[in-house]
């Protein structure tokens, strides 16, 4: 039999599957590798990538004081993250070292975290995965519940974490799985429509909350089905794979719109016939922040949560919403995320970014007028910066300072910039050129770039073209140095002309001079 009729191995057939599938369907469809169809090459990789790599040991305040590098103005939330995680994984390593027998029903420290968009929540939890090793899932509530039907595929949230985990399963048993917007999945009352697939979303979770086996592969998924018939082929049997969500830790987070109300009314109850009118005064004007740090779990359950959701989230935080001085500090902070990126970005073109003070307090008070926290920062820095990074990488310029005044009105201040540079050059050439050192004065610099906007040419350009005769005359004349005034930028043959005819009627009147 020929070479290009050989039957290939299980190995062979698994890879060009896997090629298909990716070809047609991308990065959505994962095949794990078979642990004995990949060979002994990846026994290294899955040793790397293992529960090894989990700081099992780490402590509350390290966790914390690491957090702080990064995340500015919460710092309450941060003492909670870092203290309930860190004792997550802990509690872990003692059951596992010390063979403890299981608790019954033992409740995981799974987190909700209420607060406004923009305030970090996504990123510390991103930062505490990757601190600690182990592999981060995030998908947004809404997506389960607006398919019109009960629940959606939640499990494929588990699935993803063995996706993270290049397949190691084991290590994905340990991961941390991040649902944002949960508040939208929040039932209002009514029996039908969309609250039903909402509740149903909230049951559908509650399992995989606690402890429960998910297949990793999907009963009616084209890969799955493939997947398994290979293994038939090559074993003669099928077992399934499953992950167990024991010791996965679930945060939800979302800003609860309407929550503080429901906290007030409680308050507000409670406090009639025991309070004087003052104190329920003041507790009506108490901030938003300190009256969703009040928050009970029944004012969660007339949110619209399912009581044995709420229950399955034991752990509350409460962010808080960042002012001006706290974007500010977000900026300052050496590892802000928002200043380094715009810094990489012009780095790539060879030019060095640089803010003042002023400025990056005039970008915090912008942003907060947008009222969408930390990620309005960056909208406002490329507001700013776009038409230099835009411009700048075409021109000589290799430092930016960013000022005030650029970030109030950044069209006119490149305008300046590129002004004050296409003079700069001109000048450099000129004096190249001639070894005469030409200036030029404000109204002329005004009057030569409303010229250059009118002819749609370049500022440098229309020098060249108006001076292109002075060069020569300047050195006839005998000058090192020659400033233009705006009646030499709007006449200047006839000037040249003048002044050499000047030179020359000085010279005849004065032969021995």
């Amino acid at each position: 039999m020929s070479d290009d009729k050989r039957i290939p191995n299980p190995a062979e057939i698994q890879r060009e599957v896997a090629e298909f599938l990716k070809s047609k369907y991308g990065d959505r469809i994962f095949i794990p590798p078979q642990p004995d169809l990949a060979g002994e090459e990846e026994a290294p990789r899955a040793e790397k990538r293992g529960v090894n790599q989990i700081r099992f040991d780490m402590k509350p305040e390290e966790l914390e004081s690491y957090l702080k590098q990064f995340v500015v103005g919460q710092d309450e939330a941060i003492e909670v993250l870092a203290t309930k995680i860190c004792t997550h994984f802990n509690r872990m390593r003692l059951e596992m070292e010390s063979r403890l027998e299981e608790l019954v029903g033992n409740i995981k420290p799974n987190i909700l975290m209420i607060g406004p968009t923009g305030v970090g929540k996504t990123y510390m939890i991103r930062l505490i995965a990757k601190k600690i090793g182990v592999p981060f899932v995030k998908a947004d509530a809404t997506k389960f519940s607006e398919t019109g039907y009960v629940g959606g595929d939640v499990e494929d949230l588990v699935r993803e974490l063995v996706r993270e985990a290049g397949g190691d399963i084991k290590l994905a048993e340990y991961g941390i799985i991040y649902l944002d917007e949960i508040d939208k999945i929040a039932s209002s009352g009514y029996q039908y429509g969309p609250d039903v697939s909402r509740t149903g979303v909230q049951r559908n979770l509650l399992k995989l909350m606690e402890e429960s086996e998910v297949e990793l592969r999907k009963p009616h998924d084209l890969a799955s089905q493939l997947e398994a018939a290979m293994e038939i082929q090559r074993t003669g049997r099928y077992e399934p794979k499953r992950i167990n969500t024991k010791n996965i830790l679930w945060v939800m987070s979302g800003a609860f719109t309407g929550l503080e109300s429901i906290i007030r009314r409680r308050l507000n109850r409670q406090s009639v016939g025991f309070v004087s009118d003052r104190r329920e005064k003041d507790r009506e004007t108490e901030d938003s922040q300190a009256i969703l740090r009040r928050v009970r779990s029944e004012d969660l359950i007339e949110f619209g949560f399912e009581s044995e959701f709420v229950g399955r989230l034991p752990v509350v935080v409460v962010l808080n919403d960042l002012d001006a001085d706290g974007l500010y500090r977000i900026l300052k902070n050496p590892n802000s995320t928002v200043i380094q990126a715009k810094k990489r970005d012009f780095a790539a073109y060879g030019i060095e970014l640089e803010f003042t003070d002023e400025a990056l307090r005039r970008i915090a008070e912008k942003a907060y007028q947008e009222h969408t926290g930390a990620r309005a920062l960056v909208t406002v820095c490329e507001k700013t910066l776009l038409k230099y990074e835009k411009k700048l990488p075409s021109t000589h310029i290799r430092k930016l300072v960013v000022t005030p005044e650029m970030v109030d009105d950044p069209e006119a201040q490149l305008e300046r910039l590129l002004t004050e540079e296409a003079i700069r050059e001109f000048q450099r050439r000129f004096l190249a050129s001639s070894g005469i050192a030409i200036a030029f004065t404000q109204e002329a610099v005004q009057y030569l770039r409303r010229l250059a906007k009118e002819c749609g040419k370049g500022l440098r350009e229309v020098c060249e073209e108006l001076f292109k005769d002075y060069e020569y005359g300047l050195k006839l004349l005998g000058l090192q140095h020659f400033t233009v005034d705006v009646e030499t930028a709007k006449r200047p043959k006839e000037t040249l002309e003048e002044l050499i005819k000047r030179s020359y009627a000085r010279k005849e009147a004065n032969p021995a001079g």
